[in-house]
């Protein structure tokens, strides 16, 4: 057998949680879930929202943190070692894990740039770039002159933009290179306390909002807060609202992603992965629902009034949290400070999250190919540059609304999938359960033994098939695409079908090096 060098580890059992909540905390607890809450029924929402986090969110991450830690016990730190591990039977179980790096992959390309769009507001918001700008439009002009689509007198160009990117790729790629205890571990321990200073800050202010008009006393923080929470019933009877629900639960905490498996695979056998995923996922439901849900949609309310707030929360994330919020901030009392605390906040729930999002790449190379950490993040900052061009230069052609569709959707709910099957089914339910109490400081109820086994792989079955039913022809055959859009649509799935199969062969190489080493 080879010898192995040690693998990274965690420095303490804070780090590990920090580490995983900041990963699961991301812009969309504080843009995606508001928006997606208030347009489906307000507090109605939050009845599937949570049924699908007692059955979908919590039951996975379990899975994950144990299959994760299982598979570092063999050395393992992506979904192809630690399935082959579970099912060394099977031959071709591995090249499902692929999807584990697959998808992380895939987000991180087009997330890093997003990420840099909130890093370049939070200056603009301490630079007063657009706090002349008092409506929608101007607002809407502004961010389409930063994205290079159109020329302005804001900008001329995507210069500024692609200089935002540099900056935050580069942060990503230094945090990555060193390592899981010297950089991720510290910088989300650090990134966490003032994210949640900020957010509390925050959230006091937009509590205090009297009624800016006095003509319109009924435009207050109460009727916001109202607008957000009083439940819609009859939207209980949408399938739409139960799917939307699932897959924020989805997006929020991570699972299905492949990143909790490697942080997991750090682990040590005697660490404990019950309380420590339930506070993480918890530190995770408290920035989404307290904070996410409390902050952008009451307050703009408050300034927009009960007409203009449907029209708001329909409009999508990136409307959101780059037309709409700006212009709440500009009508606030020191609105530079406020300004940067928000898009700086959602900065640093964003680079948690895109760190983590690498790990995977970064810990294949090192536990399937013997690649040492420095070496291993320079090929996966050099090829993940490349691949992040066409996010960057082809926005406007739908290729970002491509790779969230498929690395972070369709992949993400396929992989959590494969992982339900793999563990109650494979890996054997008796065996699951001993293998998750190992070192555990508490017991998992046990009706959750049953709900793993049955009512997740259905739950998970159900969504496969109703997004089949919906959504796969339209999406296959590009009915919603702009015609001249489709050509870039085309080339973008050519080059993740080029992705997976380059995935396949060298997880193909990796285990002829390790069959031929006697490992």
């Amino acid at each position: 057998m080879r010898g192995r060098k040690k693998r990274d580890s965690w420095g303490s059992r804070l780090g590990v949680i920090m580490a995983v909540a900041g990963s699961a905390i991301g812009l969309g607890n504080f843009l995606r879930f508001p928006a997606k809450a208030a347009s489906n029924g307000g507090g109605a929402f939050m009845i599937p929202y949570f049924v699908s986090l007692f059955l979908l969110g919590i039951p996975l991450m379990w899975i994950e943190w144990t299959l994760g830690r299982y598979g570092g016990g063999f050395e393992h730190g992506t979904a192809p070692g630690i399935f082959h591990s579970i099912w060394q039977k099977n031959r071709f179980i591995k090249y499902f894990g692929i999807i584990g790096i697959f998808g992380p992959l895939v987000i991180f390309i087009y997330y890093t740039y997003i990420e840099a769009w909130i890093l370049a507001y939070s200056f603009f918001a301490l630079t007063g770039k657009y706090k002349g700008i008092i409506d929608q439009a101007g607002m809407q002009s502004f961010l389409r002159g930063f994205h290079g689509l159109e020329h302005n007198r804001y900008f001329q160009g995507i210069g500024t933009a692609y200089f935002f990117f540099l900056i935050t790729f580069i942060l990503n790629i230094v945090i990555i290179y060193y390592g899981i205890r010297g950089g991720i571990e510290k910088v989300c321990k650090w990134a966490l306390s003032v994210f949640f200073i900020f957010g509390f800050i925050i959230l006091i202010r937009v509590i205090t909002l009297g009624a800016p008009d006095p003509l319109k006393p009924d435009w207050n923080i109460l009727n916001g807060f109202g607008f957000m929470w009083n439940p819609d019933l009859s939207a209980l009877k949408s399938a739409k609202v139960w799917l939307e629900a699932a897959g924020q639960i989805f997006f929020t905490l991570s699972v299905g992603i492949g990143v909790i498996l490697t942080y997991a695979s750090y682990l040590s056998k005697g660490d404990d992965i019950v309380l420590s995923g339930l506070t993480a996922a918890s530190a995770n439901e408290l920035s989404e629902v307290i904070l996410g849900g409390s902050i952008i949609i009451p307050a703009a309310f408050v300034f927009f009034g009960p007409v203009d707030i449907q029209n708001i929360a329909a409009s999508g994330v990136f409307n959101l949290g780059f037309v709409t919020t700006p212009l709440i901030l500009n009508k606030l009392p020191l609105s530079s400070v406020l300004g940067f605390m928000w898009f700086f906040l959602l900065f640093l729930a964003g680079i948690t999250s895109s760190v983590s999002l690498a790990q995977p790449a970064v810990a294949f190379l090192e536990d399937e190919f013997d690649i040492g950490r420095k070496k291993a993040v320079s090929i996966f900052g050099i090829i993940s540059f490349i691949l992040c061009q066409p996010a960057i230069f082809f926005l406007g052609r739908g290729v970002v609304d491509e790779l969230d569709f498929w690395g972070g959707t369709f992949f993400l709910v396929l992989f959590a999938t494969v992982e339900a099957i793999i563990f109650a089914w494979v890996f054997g339910m008796e065996k699951a359960w001993d293998e998750i109490h190992k070192g555990a400081d508490m017991s998992v109820p046990r009706v959750y033994k049953f709900i793993i086994k049955y009512i997740t792989p259905l739950f998970l079955f159900f969504i496969l098939g109703m997004w089949f039913k919906q959504e796969w022809i339209p999406i296959i055959f590009m009915k919603k695409i702009a015609a001249d859009n489709r050509p870039f649509i085309i080339a973008t799935r050519v080059g993740l079908i080029a992705i997976l199969v380059i995935l396949a062969v060298l997880v193909k190489i990796a285990w002829r090096r390790r069959e031929q080493a006697g490992a």
